[in-house]
């Protein structure tokens, strides 16, 4: 038996012109490769595309991928994932399923208030297979929760579950804020688990359960995935291993520049200087500053040149991450505070009591503002989507101000 494990496609992510087929373009590359490596069947689990209902030109060219693997005889199974999902329930997916080009595996029944889901059978290679779809802000989770496992426990033979949510004891110290399952939410005794959602590549036996994975987008969706992973990728599973099947598109270059101490001219200059001897072709160049600077704003790095003199050595695109650049001026506070816990307790203090609030005294107002600096200076997890970034933090914040959204 040999399969493929795709996840994450997010087909239409990147919204500027130089990079909007990109994804589709990934998924392209990845059908072709599952179709040279002759597998027996393709898992896909979740968000294929980036929303409920994708433009015209992605959805035709990943149309006729899908077209070329039903007439090889290659069946795709697949779960929806947060961004295929749409609350009324209506999805391209839905027109896809029903034009025959792939199955939708979360499939099953209610009964008590209990779900039993039932197990696509592969006709090829005798697997079953079975998953439970993503949604937005983690809100599957009442599906596990109510999810009959023994008939999926009893049942033998090869199982796949497929599944787009995070596991909590699998997830990445820096993905720790991301709305996750407990692992024992699972059904056990499965001999793969294909997972989707959280943009990381791992490959893990876990002892009662089997060979659970996640392979990453197929295309990173962001700067920061782009900084982090370069490339996507796929698993193809033959005998029981799962080998990484990366996808190249772009080559990457990146350069994390350091300003403290410089001026904006000289910024430049170096950027100038690192950048000179180096060929760029098909190249996405990423550009992270950060520092103090010597003199000047952040407004006056003149990136307009920077960015000119970077594509005349025919880099495809580039992209800058500017925010943690700062002035001088800025950064100097008349205060004896050596550190910036005592620049943030000596601003607080200052302005204590301007909150009149009845019961709130000086001691509980300090605490309350300390709470919410801590949750408003909370950045976007990886594979956090910007709704659920929104509503983690007003619900932090609400529970702070003993209030209700």
């Amino acid at each position: 038996m040999k399969f493929a494990h795709l996840a994450d496609c997010h087909i239409g992510s990147w919204r500027d012109p130089k990079l909007r087929d990109t994804s589709t373009n990934a998924f392209s590359k990845a059908i072709d490769k599952c179709i040279k490596e002759k597998v027996d069947f393709i898992l896909i689990a979740g968000d294929l595309f980036n929303t409920s209902f994708p433009r015209l030109d992605n959805l035709k060219a990943v149309v006729s991928k899908f077209k070329q693997l039903k007439d090889l005889g290659i069946p795709v199974y697949i779960v929806p994932g947060s961004h295929d999902y749409s609350p009324t329930g209506k999805t391209i997916l839905d027109v896809l399923e029903e034009a025959g080009l792939f199955v939708n595996v979360f499939k099953g029944t209610v009964d008590n208030g209990r779900l039993k889901l039932n197990f696509t059978i592969d006709r090829n290679t005798g697997a079953k297979i079975t998953g439970i779809l993503g949604k937005r802000g983690a809100l599957e989770k009442t599906y596990y929760e109510k999810l009959v496992t023994d008939n999926l426990e009893k049942e033998n033979g090869y199982k796949i579950f497929l599944f787009h949510s995070g596991i909590d004891e699998l997830k990445p110290k820096e993905m720790e804020n991301i709305i996750s399952q407990p692992l024992s939410l699972l059904p056990k005794g499965f001999d793969y688990y294909a997972g989707g959602h959280v943009h990381i590549v791992e490959d893990k036996q876990v002892e009662g359960y089997g060979r659970i994975a996640y392979p990453g987008p197929l295309f990173p969706n962001s700067f920061a995935e782009l900084e982090k992973l370069e490339r996507g990728g796929f698993y193809i599973v033959e005998d029981s291993e799962a080998r990484f099947e990366p996808i190249q598109i772009y080559n990457i270059e990146k350069l994390q520049f350091n300003c403290s101490h410089k001026t904006p001219e000289q910024i430049k200059d170096e950027i100038f200087s690192y950048f000179k001897n180096k060929e760029l072709n098909n190249t996405i160049v990423l550009l992270r500053l950060g520092g103090v600077l010597e003199s000047g704003k952040p407004s006056d790095i003149n990136f307009k040149e920077i960015f000119e003199f970077i594509y005349s050595k025919s880099a495809y695109f580039v992209m800058k991450s500017s925010h943690a650049v700062s002035s001088k001026e800025f950064e100097e506070i008349r205060t004896d505070a050596r550190n910036v816990e005592d620049i943030e307790s000596f601003l607080v203090k200052e302005h204590l009591g301007q909150i009149k609030l009845e019961n709130l005294t000086l001691e509980k107002e300090e605490q309350l503002v300390r709470n919410l600096m801590k949750i408003l200076s909370a950045e976007k997890q990886e594979g956090e989507t910007v709704p659920d970034f929104e509503r983690r933090v007003k619900e932090e914040a609400s529970g702070v101000l003993e209030m209700e959204l």
